[in-house]
């Protein structure tokens, strides 16, 4: 019987772990539209941390830094749950490799700006999380994977209802 719950979190914890997958794409690929949005400047890349963060006054975006942190953290945590005996530097490597990915086909495609900062604060997010997830399994032991996937369904649900809210209103604004 605890077998075949085990299967069923780990079953649950793929499905949202794929939903997470494809709006990270969704963000980063798509930019939050239903087509890969045309870009004016071409194939940029930056290899230089920090540089495509300042504004046209020279001052620097904290803002686009903390949220590409902040919306990696879940894949720290997924790869957690999903590849738990993964050394900690096999798990960085693979959030790092993912979110590399992201960059150079951003690139290929000329969809946004290729940026080393990117690269480094989406991984960083994902380390976070490594570090958020042995928080919580040092806390909830052998309940963490089933507390964090009632957490992560709720979230994704939530995400996903605003997300068909926002649709919907926007048909309807269109309409009117």
């Amino acid at each position: 019987m605890a077998d075949m719950k085990s299967k069923k979190r780990n079953t649950l914890t793929l499905v949202l772990f794929a939903i997470y997958l494809l709006a990270l794409a969704w963000l980063i690929i798509f930019k939050l539209q239903f087509s890969i949005p045309v870009m004016g400047e071409g194939r940029v890349i930056n290899l230089i941390p920090l540089l495509g963060s300042f504004d046209a006054g020279g001052v620097i975006r904290f803002v686009e830094i903390r949220n590409n942190i902040l919306v990696f953290i879940p894949l720290g945590i997924y790869i957690c749950m999903l590849k738990a005996k993964w050394s900690f530097a096999k798990k960085a490597l693979a959030i790092a490799v993912l979110t590399l990915a992201f960059e150079i086909t951003q690139f290929i495609f000329a969809i946004g700006r290729a940026d080393i900062t990117d690269v480094l604060s989406n991984t960083l997010g994902g380390v976070i999380g490594i570090g958020i997830y042995a928080l919580a399994f040092r806390l909830l032991k052998g309940r963490t994977n089933k507390v964090i996937n009632v957490l992560a369904a709720v979230l994704t649900i939530s995400a996903l209802l605003l997300v068909a809210l926002l649709l919907v209103n926007n048909r309807w604004v269109r309409i009117i």
